[in-house]
């Protein structure tokens, strides 16, 4: 793929407990200049979709980091980042209830948010912290509950995307590969074996690494 198209399918990422909205302010603009999405805290949604700059699509995220919110409470803040102008929405996974079994109310959870919002969902089941087992049946969830996409990680478990993961995932539906991709080549090991999307704070790296 050419810049343009790679740059297209980078999620500009800033999402850490510090973020102040000249951060977002940055990515902001680093996507609009690079052609590539952003995908930034639900706090900063409303500044986001009045500022100049124009990513290709501004993302957020719904039960960040851990997952534990109540489903009524993910869905509230999925249908409020929508209000606020988001064009997608990754949503994380209750890991807790996957681990015990409960796999038809971690669907119902997805399937609540899918219904609620007319945006893309993408579902971050978190791999890090999954046997392979529970990565297909965590998959299964998201598929049944119709998401439109599967997300490796939110960054904030130990590990990140990895290419067997991504490989797995790939099965299900299309893969947002997260965490830990910092540079072009890792990028194209996550292209080259399914992923359609890559979320990265390196995106400006990804790009600028990559042939015209």
């Amino acid at each position: 793929m050419n810049r343009k198209e790679l740059a297209a399918r980078i999620d500009h990422t800033v999402l850490g407990p510090t973020t102040t909205w000249d951060d977002v302010e940055t990515v902001l603009e680093e996507a609009d200049t690079h052609g590539m999405n952003a995908c930034i805290p639900p706090c900063y949604l409303t500044e986001a979709t009045d500022h100049d700059a124009a990513p290709n699509a501004i993302a957020t995220v719904v039960g960040f980091p851990h997952g534990q919110s109540s489903m009524d409470a993910k869905r509230d803040e999925a249908v409020n980042a929508w209000d606020d102008g988001a064009d997608e929405i990754d949503l994380v996974i209750n890991v807790g209830r996957l681990k015990a079994g409960e796999d038809d109310a971690v669907e119902a959870e997805i399937a609540e948010v899918v219904a609620a919002v007319p945006v893309p969902v993408k579902v971050i089941i978190e791999t890090a912290l999954l046997t392979d087992a529970e990565k297909h049946r965590a998959c299964e969830a998201a598929v049944g509950a119709d998401a439109d996409m599967v997300k490796t990680s939110t960054g904030f478990a130990d590990g990140g995307a990895t290419v067997p993961d991504v490989e797995l995932m790939s099965e299900y539906l299309p893969v947002k590969a997260s965490g830990g991709v910092g540079s072009y080549e890792e990028a194209m090991a996550m292209f080259e074996v399914g992923a359609e999307r890559i979320g990265a704070s390196s995106g400006v790296a990804i790009v600028e690494e990559s042939p015209e």
